[in-house]
């Protein structure tokens, strides 16, 4: 009975061990595997390859262009094991999906972008996402910085890496506006944050930073993430504009569960200088 299963090179080696007469069927085998290594696929066999990929636990990229004529972006991932791929999303004209191979997590970094120069108010819009959970947004190229090599763009893991690059067009030039944040965690527990601006977000960090969101909108949101399976405790997240000490917003991060994408009530407006101070509800002042 014919089958639809991929034929392994362990499997063929099998067939060939000292000892053993390959059969007919066997040489076959060999030769209808040798005929997908040379490229020369039949319509047959790469319906089989495709459902047989279907079922893989590898994650995956999804990548698109739109309205990108040129320039290429390489994507540089590394799985658990320390295997590199670099994938290159450029005009296709359709969303490409391509497996990762290794095992999760897999560690997502830019690699040097090509672009062409880009005239007017128009520039390049990265989007990025990762298991449908936070996103990386950056505006680049015309007089906004590029997009440096080895941007680290988070982990993937369980299996999803979304990216997409555009062209976007604004009616005047954009520019950076700076802010600095400053982590105070007075519990044991690794707290994270993430800021989310206009076409700007970072990637979550427990590290302090200063942002380069933009003057489209001198706004930005706060995020954080903490797991607190184990602890009975709540955490209060207390946001200050430092410059003058004035209590901006409180987010609570709720005890024996792992918390995710928990937002501070309203926006960081036009703030130079922030901190953030993290502990235990009961404890906290």
């Amino acid at each position: 009975m014919e089958t639809n299963e991929i034929i392994t090179k362990e499997k063929l080696k099998t067939y060939f061990e000292t000892g053993k007469y390959p059969t007919e069927h066997q040489f076959a085998e060999l030769i209808d595997f040798l005929s997908i290594r040379d490229g020369v696929q039949s319509n047959k066999e790469m319906v089989t390859l495709a459902n047989n990929l279907a079922s893989l636990d590898n994650g995956y990229i999804l990548y698109s262009t739109i309205s990108i004529e040129n320039g290429k972006f390489p994507i540089l991932v590394r799985s658990k094991e320390g295997e590199e791929q670099i994938f290159t999303v450029s005009n296709t004209g359709k969303e490409e999906k391509r497996f990762f191979q290794g095992e999760a997590p897999y560690s997502v970094r830019t690699k040097e972008f090509q672009v062409e120069k880009l005239e007017g108010n128009r520039y390049y819009y990265l989007y990025s996402l990762i298991d449908d959970s936070y996103a990386t947004n950056r505006l680049f190229g015309n007089n906004l910085p590029g997009i440096p090599e080895g941007m680290d763009l988070g982990t993937v893991e369980n299996k999803k890496l979304y990216i997409q690059i555009s062209n976007q067009d604004f009616d005047r030039k954009i520019n950076n506006l700076h802010t600095r944040f400053t982590l105070v965690n007075k519990t044991d527990v690794l707290i994270q944050y993430a800021l989310y601006g206009n076409y700007w977000s970072n990637r979550y960090t427990s590290e302090d930073m200063v942002t380069d969101h933009y003057d489209l909108g001198d706004s930005l949101a706060c995020f954080y993430k903490a797991d607190l399976r184990g602890v009975d405790k709540s955490i209060a997240c207390r946001l200050y504009d430092e410059d003058n000490g004035t209590l901006l917003m409180t987010a609570y991060l709720l005890p024996n569960q792992k918390n995710q994408n928990v937002m501070a009530g309203g926006l960081i407006n036009r703030v130079r200088n922030v901190r953030i101070e993290c502990d235990y509800e009961n404890l906290a002042k």
